[in-house]
């Protein structure tokens, strides 16, 4: 008699182990397992990936040319108040700091890093490096502006690293 009572459980049991679940049932979903169409892929998925990727690259490019026309426009400044005052002031060093954090951040935008560059002619005092430093970030904005956002412009980080190097310079002048 136990036997027969025990006999249902036993079937229960071996019932719900022979029974395969599938990837696409109903228990394999609930438990937040992939199915098949999800392991391939889903191309509207893949495609907003792609659309947003494209959106941030045309962002971080637009940013990055912003960023070359802010350095002309400071570097403009700051050249204006050299000539007024024939010398640079504490609010001068703050725009050649600002220009300093244009440079790199334009340079590593444009996938370089730190280098030392030597300028081969050197400017011989401050009036000749500050117009040297105007002439300087004006080319580096055209050549950023000029630079499609899908290449790396060796030309945008040489640029970039001679201007940090001018203001290396023009601080050795000012203190």
């Amino acid at each position: 008699m136990a036997f027969l009572l025990c006999q249902p459980s036993v079937w229960a049991q071996s019932a719900s182990v022979s029974k395969p679940i599938s990837a696409g049932s109903s228990m394999g979903a609930e438990r937040g397992s992939p199915t098949d169409e999800t392991q391939a892929g889903n191309p509207i998925e893949e495609e907003m990936r792609a659309k947003r990727a494209i959106k941030f690259a045309e962002k971080e490019h637009q940013e990055n040319l912003d960023r070359a026309r802010d350095l002309t426009d400071v570097s403009k400044e700051l050249l204006a108040a050299f000539k007024k005052k024939n010398g640079l002031d504490r609010e001068d060093n703050k725009k050649l700091d600002r220009l300093e954090k244009l440079s790199k951040r334009i340079r590593s935008d444009a996938g370089g890093s730190e280098d030392e560059v030597r300028i081969e002619k050197p400017p011989a005092d401050l009036s000749s490096a500050m117009c040297q430093l105007g002439e300087v970030s004006e080319s580096l904005r055209n050549k950023v502006e000029k630079t499609p956002r899908q290449v790396v412009s060796a030309s945008v980080i040489a640029e970039a690293n001679v201007l940090l190097e001018l203001i290396r310079i023009v601080r050795s002048f000012s203190h």
